[in-house]
């Protein structure tokens, strides 16, 4: 990814749906097109953040899980 986040967001210690909820109030703070990333330690976000993406209609651009958190971005769609 080269684009620099509109924001970025530390999720971790959130458990579900947190991260779902935090997601979906940053994601109304950007423009359209511009993206949000994003770091959790719930496992959860594995499922539950490309199941959010799909029904909002945003895109998930990037699902990273990394050695101790999972680093996401989402770019808004709408």
């Amino acid at each position: 990814m080269t684009d620099k986040p509109a924001l970025s967001l530390d999720f971790k210690g959130l458990l579900c749906p947190m991260p779902v909820v935090k997601i979906a109030m940053a994601m109304k703070q950007v423009k359209v097109g511009q993206t949000v990333e994003a770091v959790a330690t719930d496992p959860g976000v594995m499922a539950d953040i490309p199941a959010w993406a799909r029904t909002s209609g945003n895109e998930l651009v990037e699902l990273e899980k990394r050695e101790k958190d999972i680093r996401f971005v989402v770019k808004r769609a709408k």
